[in-house]
């Protein structure tokens, strides 16, 4: 979904039949200057949703962006400043704020984990675990903090999981279909696996044909073993449970990619407030 249906969508749900209080309380021809307020450190997202927002609320709104997304802010900064209609920037005002802290407390959190990466050779990835219908933003959100994006959904790449594998019969099966349905679709699809343990692993390693391999819940000894066995002939990706407190120790286990699913669905918003301009 693109960015502009999300946000027409969004403002359908919010607005309804109109912003009532605003009609109610605020003359017509009122006009008015505002600016988002920083409330707290972190790194900004979502500069570029708030203006379409508010574009849509009214065009005539000036909007003028003073940060970027993915720069580091501290408490008292302001992301962007608007100008016109009085009714136009409050009825825009909790929408824009609802995608911003969102955003941005993805942005920071995925810096915060970035950078206890700093000096590995290591790409810390996001999951599908996003909100439905939001997952273009959040992902963007990942991108400005630093991460990188796995997948964006079923359709880009085949990542056979323990449930594909169950219900297939096991390793063998699973890949054998797969490398079938590829070729008969002529699709050109990178193939994905996980496994559970080394019995995995070892049959994964001796059928072949996979471009990645996932070591899912493997303690950092388990993963550091399945690295040195794995020696490099296939790329490798570390799952399940990781935290700020380990991923530096599972990133030295010489992985190449980290997936944390946390990065979009267990994230506290960054603080931010629409301010009229005399309030700051």
């Amino acid at each position: 979904m693109k960015i502009e249906e999300i946000v027409s969508l969004a403002l359908s749900e919010d607005l309804g039949s109109g912003d009532h209080t605003s009609l109610a309380t605020i003359p017509a021809s009122a006009t008015n200057r505002a600016g988002l307020l920083v409330k707290e450190d972190g790194v900004i997202a979502g500069i570029n949703v708030a203006k379409e927002v508010f574009h849509q609320v009214d065009p005539d709104l000036k909007f003028v962006g003073l940060l970027n997304d993915g720069q580091a802010v501290r408490r008292g900064d302001i992301a962007f400043t608007l100008a016109g209609k009085s009714i136009s920037i409050l009825s825009g005002e909790r929408l824009a704020l609802n995608f911003m802290q969102r955003m941005s407390g993805i942005a920071t959190s995925t810096r915060r984990m970035v950078d206890l990466l700093k000096g590995l050779d290591v790409k810390l990835l996001d999951t599908r675990k996003t909100t439905p219908n939001l997952r273009v933003l959040e992902k963007n959100a990942v991108k400005a903090g630093g991460g990188a994006n796995h997948r964006f959904g079923l359709f880009d790449m085949i990542l056979i999981k323990d449930n594909h594998v169950d219900f297939a019969g096991g390793i063998s099966e699973a890949l054998g279909a797969t490398k079938k349905y590829l070729a008969e679709k002529g699709l050109d699809l990178k193939i994905e696996i996980e496994v559970r343990d080394f019995n995995e692993l070892n049959e994964v390693l001796e059928i072949g044909g996979v471009d990645r391999i996932m070591l899912d819940n493997f303690t950092v000894d388990g993963l550091r073993t399945a690295i040195n066995i794995i020696d490099g002939r296939f790329k490798t990706e570390a799952s399940g449970g990781i935290t700020m407190e380990t991923i530096r120790q599972y990133a030295e286990t010489g992985v190449d990619y980290i997936s944390v699913g946390a990065l979009t669905h267990h994230i506290k918003g960054l603080d931010m407030s629409l301010k009229a301009v005399r309030n700051f």
